[in-house]
């Protein structure tokens, strides 16, 4: 009776200290308020890079998926937690180790009465051999084993996430490293164009001087801004060669000459993205899985604190063999053991009760962090689209403007050389030409950068349809 009584005690205890992780509230609008213009044909938003038609760019992407040092680390990773859950769940497979011995011993034994009075001597050899198999297995009669096997696939579900989102993360990087070196090589280009017209601009005003059409002050003028010209187009050519170097940095290909990247100065259109609705964020964001994950391995070692009240069942089997050879005498000995034993948590229960709370804190910690990754990849997705509408926008804006500006200027240039402008008009024209197509070109490539961050944002880069919705 006062078994019964302790063990209702026991379970009483446990059942209070018991704690559930509570279910995150992942609700999303139905729509994104930003307008979205709908691809023509199906985006493969795996490989969202594709899209637009680089040949370059998807050698880079592919190269940095193979080789970069944090793709490498983060597949280690991935390795590491499988091998760690694998681990964790032999714990309740029978545990146990063979032994083994063997002994041989000589002796030899002379004896006498006194020195040089003879005695006699005795000698043998003996002989010991033995061998042991003791065994330990946990009986899990609760459903630890369950509990462990839940967290452990959480954290290899969080490290293959992570896995995926490193991957997803770098080819974006090597993408808008990609256009931000087209857009330097664009201006690289418009640099020396300015230095072209500027030296034309400089032959004409030196000739008017030399017949007296001009005052040489004209010359010198265009002479200044040709100087400045010339010098931007060398701090440009610096920056596009070291923006070569980080592209092949980021493709794991650090050794070879930036020569071998080979980046046009154009820009290229801006792709559309796909439609899509923020629901889908929670199956195709690898980060938002990832703290999915989380919450599942949090709840299974909840799960396990919750069963660290319930007693622990263990058998011990055990075989065993001897065998001791004597002169004289031989004997071999063949046994076996059964046995087990039974803990259960008295005086550990406050111990145990503290170590639930900690851990149903950590379980609230993940579901936070689960529902702050989704909200996180709704501001991210809905802001990307707001701000790729408004690029696509100003790229058009800009283009019509960029056209007239290089109309007028071809007029003034015209008017200049045959004498019926002034250079002060024709280096206007120039100045607002190039400052229209300036903003241009830094629109159209941050449009192009506008755009990798939308497919990032998407959560594209990595094959979300291979895995299920809920992880198991």
């Amino acid at each position: 009776m006062r078994m019964h009584r302790s063990a209702v005690l026991i379970a009483s205890l446990a059942l209070a200290g018991c704690a559930s992780a509570r279910k995150p509230d992942v609700r999303l609008p139905a729509t994104f308020e930003a307008p979205q213009a709908a691809a023509s044909a199906p985006i493969a938003l795996d490989r969202w890079w594709t899209v637009f038609g680089d040949d370059q760019l998807n050698g880079l992407v592919d190269s940095a998926l193979a080789a970069n040092p944090d793709a490498k680390t983060a597949a280690a990773r991935l390795a590491e937690a499988r091998a760690t859950a694998t681990s964790g769940l032999t714990r309740f497979l029978p545990q146990g180790d063979a032994a083994g011995s063997a002994k041989r011993t000589h002796t030899e034994q002379l004896s006498g009465t006194a020195i040089n009075i003879p005695g006699f001597s005795t000698s043998g050899t003996s002989e010991n051999y033995a061998a042991n198999l003791n065994v330990s297995w946990e009986v899990d009669l609760f459903g630890r084993i369950f509990a462990v096997n839940r967290a452990a696939k959480g954290d290899v579900a969080a490290a293959r996430f992570s896995y995926e989102g490193t991957r997803a993360s770098l080819a974006a990087q090597v993408a808008d490293a990609y256009f931000q070196a087209r857009g330097l090589a664009i201006q690289l280009a418009d640099a020396r164009e300015t230095v072209r017209i500027e030296e034309e601009l400089y032959r004409i005003a030196s000739k008017k001087a030399q017949v007296g059409l001009t005052a040489g002050s004209d010359a010198d003028r265009v002479a200044g801004d040709l100087a400045q010209s010339r010098a931007q187009a060398e701090a440009l050519a610096a920056e596009l060669q070291a923006q070569r170097r980080t592209l092949l940095i980021l493709a794991g290909r650090p050794i070879e000459p930036t020569a071998s990247v080979n980046v046009p100065p154009n820009v290229g259109r801006m792709p559309p993205v796909p439609a899509s609705v923020p629901s889908e964020l929670l199956a195709r964001r690898p980060d938002v899985r990832e703290a999915q994950a989380r919450v599942q391995s949090a709840s299974g070692r909840l799960l396990l604190a919750d069963l660290s009240f319930f007693p622990t069942f263990t058998l011990t089997p055990g075989v065993g063999w001897s065998k001791v050879v004597q002169p004289g005498y031989r004997s071999t000995t063949d046994s076996w053991t059964i046995g087990g034993s039974v803990s259960q948590p008295i005086l550990s229960i406050p111990r145990l009760l503290a170590d639930l709370k900690a851990q149903n804190a950590r379980t609230e910690q993940a579901v936070l962090a689960y529902e702050k990754a989704v909200q996180t990849a709704f501001g991210e997705a809905e802001n990307a689209l707001v701000r790729l509408d408004a690029d696509e926008r100003r790229v058009t804006v800009l283009v019509e403007g960029e056209r007239r500006a290089a109309r007028a200027y071809e007029a003034a240039r015209k008017g200049y050389s045959l004498g019926l402008t002034d250079l002060q008009t024709a280096l206007s024209a120039e100045q607002s030409w190039r400052a229209t197509r300036a903003q241009l070109t830094t629109a159209q490539v941050q449009g192009l950068r506008q755009s990798v961050t939308t497919f990032k944002a998407l959560g594209g880069g990595w094959p979300a349809e291979r895995y299920a919705t809920q992880t198991k």
